[in-house]
C-alpha cells in the first residue's frame, strides 16, 4: 500500500465500512473539503476508527476540525470545541478541549448552525489556511490491526438512546 496514492489509500480505508457509513464518510469528506479548501487533510486509519482532520499544518496538533467514521456513524470533532460559542447547544462532550457532533447524515454539514461552528473554529486560523496550498491529503497513519469497520452481525442497536435523553435533560437544566 506504500506506493498507492493518498486518494487510493483513503478510498480503500473508507471501503472497509458498511455501504451506508462508507457513503456518509465519502459525502462528509467532500463537504469538509469544500468548507476547508486550503490546508492539509490528515488521515489516520487507526485501531478504533478512520479519522480525517483539517488544518493549516501537517501534524496532528494542527488539526482544527475532523470527521471520524465509526462502524455505525460519522462524528464531526472540534479539537478546540470547548472554546466555541454554541448557542444551539449542539456540541457534546465535557472535556477541557474537544467537542463533537454526531452527524445524522452528511447533509448536517450544510446546516447553518453547524457551518457557523465550523467557521468559528476556523476563523482564528484564517491567515495560516490562506497561506496553505489547495487542500492536500496526507496519510499519517494506517495500522494493520484494527477493530472491525462494520457492525457485528445481530447487533443492530442504535446509539445509546438513554445517554441521549440524559444529555438532553442536562442541557435543559432538568
Amino acid at each position: 500500500m506504500k506506493s498507492a496514492t493518498p486518494a487510493a489509500q483513503v478510498a480503500e480505508f473508507i471501503g472497509r465500512y458498511a455501504p451506508d457509513i462508507a457513503r456518509a464518510m465519502t459525502l462528509s469528506r467532500r463537504k469538509m473539503r469544500a468548507l476547508v479548501p486550503r490546508g492539509y487533510e490528515l488521515v489516520y486509519d487507526n485501531y478504533n476508527a478512520l479519522g480525517i482532520g483539517y488544518g493549516p499544518g501537517q501534524k496532528a496538533p494542527h488539526a482544527i476540525v475532523s470527521i471520524v467514521a465509526y462502524p455505525r456513524w460519522v462524528t464531526l470533532f472540534f479539537l478546540y470545541g470547548a472554546k466555541l460559542h454554541d448557542p444551539h447547544l449542539l456540541l457534546e462532550g465535557t472535556g477541557s478541549r474537544v467537542r463533537s457532533i454526531r452527524l445524522q447524515s452528511p447533509d448536517d454539514l450544510d446546516r447553518a448552525d453547524i457551518k457557523q461552528l465550523i467557521s468559528q473554529a476556523l476563523a482564528p486560523h484564517a491567515e495560516a489556511l490562506a497561506r496553505c496550498p489547495r487542500i492536500e491529503t496526507i496519510v499519517k497513519l494506517a495500522v494493520a490491526r484494527q477493530r472491525s469497520r462494520r457492525p457485528r452481525a445481530g447487533n443492530t442497536s442504535k446509539p445509546n438512546a438513554k445517554k441521549a435523553r440524559k444529555r438532553t435533560k442536562a442541557r435543559s437544566g432538568l
